[in-house]
């Protein structure tokens, strides 16, 4: 049994990754402010033996004795870390300090949950790991790329001048149950849109495309990444290797919600990439053969069970109040 930390541990991705390692056996503890995370996704292992919730904010420090880290703690979508981009960069910069240090005197084991927007509105396609991206540092989402870029370079010289025993994974587009109602992305937006009967929109002229990975074949290569041997750190990119623009996505969820929605266009935002898609040969050559097994269709049903339970519930929240 390993005893693990999960920053951002009640988020959409952490609480499935919290729910994963406890199945297999392991201590975890969940820590969250709940800036964006929330207690209804992790509520269901509150009774496990081997499960504690911690509320705490990673831009201060916290103590405790550990085996590994996953250091997942940050806002993602873009509504949520433009909401308030100091504190999204604070998370970033502040909170990989104070976990890399907590890594550094317990000598625990600590994964970085990076990004692809690592990339930026990349100029290469697809995005190898060596590539240095092509980044706005003063734009509208800089707070987060910039925040998630001086992460990877803070666990990097841990790494060179502590020793200390990091992994670095970037994430591409991850979908999924309890992703969060109003979170921006496109996903979640395009099923809210089609189970109200709305208008689904589309930023941009859709031809911009998005690889999605559904929320288990990324806490998959993130498990597997944790325990490949020392010295190898990464980063690894972590995705679906296959590539659809966003009009065809917006087609998928309207013939499989049943809706009448149309698709309407708005203007692209500021710095929004126009193509998305990882090169996964490192991922497939580390971590065992992974790849991405669930494909979209079949998560995509998932999902809208998922937002049409919630619908039901009358669950979604605009600003702290049921819409």
């Amino acid at each position: 049994m390993k005893r693990i930390l999960i920053t951002g541990g009640a988020g959409f991705l952490g609480s499935h990754l919290c729910e994963r390692l406890l199945k297999e056996g392991n201590e975890v503890i969940c820590l969250d402010n709940y800036f964006t995370g929330a207690k209804k996704n992790i509520v269901h292992l509150l009774d496990e033996p081997y499960f504690e919730l911690v509320r705490h904010d990673v831009t201060m420090p916290y103590f405790i004795e550990v085996d590994e880290i996953y250091n997942l703690a940050c806002p993602a979508s873009p509504a949520h870390y433009q909401f308030n981009s100091i504190k999204t960069i604070k998370t970033s910069v502040m909170g990989t300090i104070n976990m890399l240090g907590l890594a550094k005197r317990v000598k625990a084991r600590i994964l970085q949950a990076s990004t692809s927007e690592i990339y930026g509105d990349p100029e290469v396609h697809p995005q190898p790991e060596g590539y240095w991206g092509h980044v706005n540092p003063i734009g509208p989402r800089s707070c987060y790329d910039e925040g998630k870029r001086c992460a990877e370079t803070l666990f990097m010289d841990y790494h060179m001048q502590n020793a200390v025993d990091i992994k670095i994974v970037r994430i591409f587009n991850t979908y999924g149950p309890r992703m969060h109602p109003n979170d921006g992305r496109v996903v979640s937006n395009f099923i809210v849109q089609a189970l109200k009967g709305e208008d689904l929109t589309i930023y941009g002229d859709g031809t911009q495309t998005r690889s999605f990975q559904y929320v288990t074949d990324l806490i998959e290569g993130m498990i597997r990444m944790m325990n490949t041997r020392r010295g190898f750190i990464g980063p690894v990119n972590i995705g679906n290797q296959n590539e659809f623009t966003i009009a065809e996505l917006a087609s998928n969820i309207i013939d499989l919600t049943g809706s009448s929605s149309r698709i309407v266009y708005r203007r692209l935002p500021k710095d929004d990439p126009k193509m998305r898609q990882p090169d996964t040969s490192l991922a497939q050559k580390e971590l065992g053969g992974w790849g991405c097994k669930v494909q979209l269709k079949e998560g995509l049903q998932q999902t809208i069970a998922y937002f049409d339970s919630v619908l039901s519930r009358n669950e979604i929240f605009i600003n702290g109040i049921k819409a």
